[in-house]
């Protein structure tokens, strides 16, 4: 039963509880692994398998700022490994009209914000963490002018005195070119890249990740942690805008409701979430479409009993590049933890390698690990979400594009290797920007009219009669641009998108393919722009293929060495 149609606070307190402890498998829809169906193949493109390696706080301009034009200076070294930094220069072919900050002429000393962006070096690449508020971010656009950012989300300083973390006054404003992100432009020369994809709405990580498999941040009710009832209070930080019934608007990072691991493996006692509706796992679901969310860490290490029920620890720790250690698994940024229907509690893994993607105990919620034993395999499933472990998922402070950069690399060297190949199309995208400047603002399509958590540019759209969806409060977007990428044999070479889409465009790409319908309730994949412009399905491009070096992203077998006259990228590498 989802959320959505449970009637009373009661219910919900005691479907909640029997997820969070030991009836996790009776309140959940779980089917058994031997109870297979054929699974739905029929597809309006040739793709067959979407994947979607979700990554974390990146603005557009913090990777992209120059692209295509890398400063490639001397004796520059990597942070951390003392090995030098990658070269980078782009084809002569590339697109010019690309919406970078150097295009539009806003590089120093031209940029109106009160520090000027300064490039970051590949030996600056782990640094501190940025303001990522959804007030703040607001607030940082200034109305439009796009010009207060050192105002509201510049973080300056971080850790202690000798700290490897990257600092510098007006921190917000830096980024990186090709010789940090080497592998991403790279990625771009070859296949598509967008410069007009924006966040769902403005914020940090877990409305991100929630919008990107539902569209929809409403619906969220606090719970307690240990008894699994909605609190008598809505929470401040879980809620906001809260209804009579204790239901509002996510716009924080609160930890998942149906989740052992959350409030660092239930050693706290902060208020959990719990949404209600739909999400796109439930549409696969019903149309028995193969599908998997794969996250670094998810494998619990041990069990801890606390008043007499047992919860799973999620303890497993790697350093990045700075020697700086953090937790693998992060619950905030699994979404379908949040969700009854698509949730697993315990991390219990699939009883084998045949029930991933389908109906079991693990519900489609796995271990990074399980998609590496499938994807060369005929159970690969049609549409699978990548989630790295905290240290690679490219997040400032606790992980960096260099570390980012290894998995990225890595995954799609692993599936341009396999026997799906040629039916797959891998979207790279974002949760948030961090709160790194970007000079873009996408006109507002979903305005919000909370004084309380809402600054000029929403609440002035909301004046002006831009439609608040579903009526629905602190939803406010589309937010800051962030990159997005298509990987794909289908992907148009070389290319720059101009289609303004969003983090719920990539539902929608999955809704239309499968032909699942829309979620509905106000969800923003019913005004997503399409990705259909990234690609040509009219052929699969014999030059494919692009192994990178996942240490430092440079090409090390381009497709065109078969004879193919294609972009070398100016990375050497050679063909053999």
């Amino acid at each position: 039963m989802s959320l959505s149609r449970l009637g009373t606070a009661g219910a919900l307190g005691a479907l909640v509880l029997a997820a969070a402890a030991g009836g996790a498998a009776g309140a959940l829809p779980i089917g058994s692994a031997s109870a297979h169906t054929a699974p739905a193949s029929d597809t309006s493109t040739p793709i067959k398998h979407v994947v979607v390696i979700f990554g974390e706080n990146v603005s557009f301009d913090h990777y992209f700022a120059t692209y295509p034009n890398a400063a490639n200076i001397a004796g520059e070294t990597v942070q951390g490994t003392g090995a030098a930094a990658a070269t980078f220069t782009a084809a002569a072919n590339t697109p010019a009209d690309i919406g970078t900050l150097a295009n539009a002429g806003l590089l120093a000393p031209n940029n109106p914000n009160s520090s000027q962006p300064t490039r970051l070096t590949p030996g600056q690449a782990v640094t501190c963490d940025q303001d990522h508020e959804y007030l703040a971010e607001q607030k940082a656009y200034n109305g439009g002018a796009m010009d207060k950012f050192v105002e509201n989300t510049s973080t300056d300083t971080c850790g202690a005195a000798g700290d490897p973390r990257y600092a510098t006054p007006g921190m917000t404003m830096d980024y990186y070119d090709g010789n940090t992100v080497t592998g991403l432009w790279n990625y771009a020369q070859h296949y598509a890249l967008s410069d007009s994809s924006f966040s769902d709405t403005f914020g940090p990580s877990s409305p991100g990740a929630i919008n990107l498999v539902s569209g929809q941040t409403h619906g969220v009710i606090s719970v307690d942690p240990f008894t699994g009832k909605q609190t008598a209070t809505p929470d401040a930080y879980t809620v906001k805008s809260p209804n009579a019934q204790g239901v509002g608007t996510m716009t924080e990072d609160p930890d998942p409701a149906f989740d052992d691991c959350s409030d660092n493996s239930h050693a706290k006692t902060y208020a959990l979430a719990a949404m209600q509706g739909r999400n796109i796992g439930d549409l696969l679901t019903a149309k028995n479409v193969s599908w998997g969310w794969f996250q670094g860490g998810f494998t619990p290490q041990s069990t801890k009993t606390i008043n007499g029920v047992d919860y799973a620890q999620c303890t497993t720790t790697h350093t990045n590049i700075a020697g700086i250690s953090s937790t693998d698994y992060n619950p905030h940024h699994e979404p379908f933890q949040y969700f009854a229907s698509t949730a697993n509690p315990h991390h219990l893994a699939p009883a084998s390698d045949a029930e991933i993607g389908h109906a079991g105990q693990a519900n489609h919620q796995y271990d990074i690990t399980a998609f590496d034993r499938v994807v060369n395999s005929d159970n690969m499933p049609a549409v699978s979400y990548l989630k790295a472990p905290n240290y690679q998922d490219g997040h400032a402070s606790y992980s960096d594009p260099i570390d980012e950069q290894a998995f990225v690399v890595n995954q799609i060297n692993a599936i341009q290797k396999s026997k799906n190949w040629d039916s797959t199309a891998i979207v790279l995208a974002y949760d948030d920007s961090d709160g790194w400047y970007d000079h873009v603002a996408a006109t507002v399509t979903n305005a919000s009219n909370d004084p309380q958590n809402d600054a000029a540019w929403c609440l002035d759209a909301a004046a002006a009669g831009t439609p608040i969806l579903g009526g629905y409060a602190d939803r406010c977007g589309p937010g800051p641009r962030q990159p997005l990428l298509v990987v794909s044999p289908f992907a148009k070479k070389n290319f720059v998108d101009h289609t303004v889409t969003q983090q719920s465009s990539i539902s929608r790409f999955i809704e239309d393919n499968w032909g699942l319908g829309r979620l509905g309730d106000g969800s923003l994949d019913a005004v997503a722009g399409s990705l259909g412009g990234m690609f040509d399905f009219s052929h699969v491009r014999k030059d494919a293929n692009l192994t990178l070096d996942p240490a430092n992203g440079t090409v090390v077998q381009p497709a065109y060495c078969a004879g193919n006259n294609g972009n070398h990228n100016g990375q050497g590498g050679g063909c053999r």
